[in-house]
């Protein structure tokens, strides 16, 4: 039976509404999303540990990372025109898209001039980022999903709550749920079944395909290659039966040489999912050619700027280019573990989301991301290519201080703590105001409940409770006492 899958996705603001705050608030009261995410990180950030530490020299590893992508950044005017160059020369054609609303015309545009009807895809979080889907239905062309998670959260209507494990959210029981309405009869849970149905379902539509669509982890300015790494063999059913193949590139994506390709290989699949290496890595230089069996008729690098561009050069924020969407970040955040990925309201979740997102967005509605996150450092441990994810979230919540993107409360607090702590006397009489306001809210040296605003802090943390007496006052009454000893000797020895 053909399977109806739907072309359209929520978007991602769809998905997430209300504010950051509502959002987690709603994570945090799911407790199957909160065992399911945590069960899958830890197994994932369990074995990437294990995978590095067969490779042997991983600080080496991840050093040498760093320096390719920061090479690789620094020039890219230079290694996008050699990419490009190289693409033309073996029979591709390259398309630039200065934003989303541009990737999504030209996609489409390439779509209706050969009359597609069906397109099939492969992961690709560039495609995720622009909305493509919303745009080719709209444009009557039917889009789906051949990654098996991205399959899945396509038949719920949801965005991807991982980057490389977008159905992290879903159990086997809503798996089964959403494959019977999409026409399973008699499926059992076990991922036999599950898998088998479908792969059922998307062998016919690879062979029906007009238009096959995928991401890019890695392009080789070199030789003009694109390089997929996959865990199935979707992606290579997607770029090599239908007769076009469109490549959805962040302008920032490239390798100089296939060498440098070497140490991605090392670093990619152990960081995302512990793999020695991933099981499919394809690469792909230029459509079909005279006698060859297999491959596009013709193929299409779409590179996509939004908002990339304007980081180039910046020293507080360049170095999140670097990314090579492994996902590490992710699966240590002890943030991202409680509360999954949709809380976030963007495609990229977790620490690289917190900072990325607001850099390609920017505006007060992403401004609440850079704060979620404990500021632990985790994430720079877990990068490969030694991203300071750390400190660019401190940077962002500096620029919004700077563009005024704080809330009013936040800059009356602030302003409260420089007025109270300019003063040693007013601090003094703040300090004795505070322990007047904890009195019977204090339980075992612990602050079980602030008053107000405070409320929210002590929710879900511990706060230790004001002494009774504080370190100046207790000072005081000892050098008062030490005054008095000389005294009263004095009086002993008179007597």
């Amino acid at each position: 039976m053909q399977t109806s899958v739907q072309g359209s996705r929520t978007s991602a603001s769809g998905q997430a509404a209300g504010t950051l705050a509502e959002r987690v608030e709603r994570a945090l009261q799911d407790d199957f999303l909160r065992r399911a995410v945590q069960f899958t990180t830890q197994r994932l950030r369990h074995n990437k540990q294990q995978a590095a530490a067969a490779l042997g020299q991983w600080e080496a590893w991840r050093e040498r990372g760093r320096q390719i992508r920061a090479h690789t950044v620094a020039h890219l005017d230079r290694y996008l025109q050699q990419f490009v160059e190289n693409v033309r020369r073996h029979g591709g054609h390259v398309h630039f898209a200065a934003d989303a609303a541009e990737a999504v015309h030209l996609v489409v545009q390439l779509a209706c001039d050969r009359g597609v009807r069906l397109a099939v895809k492969s992961k690709s979080m560039v495609s995720e980022e622009v909305h493509l889907n919303d745009g080719l239905t709209a444009a009557g062309v039917r889009v789906v999903e051949t990654d098996l998670g991205e399959y899945i959260i396509q038949l719920a209507g949801e965005p991807p709550s991982h980057l490389i494990a977008p159905a992290i959210h879903k159990n086997r029981e809503q798996i089964r749920d959403l494959f019977c309405a999409a026409g399973g009869r008699g499926l059992t849970t076990d991922t036999p079944s599950l898998a088998g149905f479908a792969r059922q379902q998307l062998r016919q539509l690879f062979l029906t395909a007009d238009l096959g669509i995928s991401g890019c982890n890695f392009a080789i300015a070199e030789t003009g290659t694109v390089v997929l790494f996959t865990n199935e063999g979707n992606g290579r059913m997607v770029t090599s039966l239908p007769r076009t193949h469109i490549v959805m590139l962040g302008m920032e994506r490239l390798l100089p040489t296939l060498a440098d390709l070497e140490v991605m290989a090392n670093l990619l699949p152990r960081s995302a999912t512990g793999q020695k290496l991933t099981a499919y890595m394809t690469l792909l230089t230029g459509p079909r050619r005279e006698g060859e069996g297999d491959g596009p008729e013709e193929l299409h690098v779409v590179v996509l700027d939004n908002g990339r561009s304007n980081l180039l050069g910046d020293p507080a924020f360049q170095d999140v280019l670097h990314c090579i969407r492994c996902g590490a970040c992710l699966n240590v955040c002890p943030v991202y573990r409680q509360v999954g990925g949709h809380a976030y309201g963007s495609v990229y979740p977790g620490p690289i989301g917190a900072v990325l997102t607001p850099l390609l967005q920017p505006g007060p509605e992403t401004a609440d991301l850079p704060y979620a996150s404990s500021l632990c450092g985790a994430c720079f441990e877990a990068c490969p290519v030694k991203i300071p994810l750390h400190d660019l979230l401190v940077r962002l919540r500096q620029r919004n201080v700077e563009r005024g993107w704080v809330k009013p409360g936040e800059r009356l607090a602030w302003y409260a703590f420089q007025r109270t702590f300019a003063r040693p006397g007013r601090y003094r009489r703040v300090m004795r105001l505070a322990r007047w306001a904890q009195a019977g809210r204090v339980q075992a040296g612990e602050l079980a409940q602030a008053p107000g605003p405070l409320r929210g802090w002590t929710a879900s943390r511990q706060a230790p409770a004001l002494a009774a007496r504080s370190f100046q006052e207790r000072w005081s009454a000892l050098a008062a006492e030490l005054r008095e000893r000389p005294a009263a000797k004095e009086d002993a020895n008179d007597a």
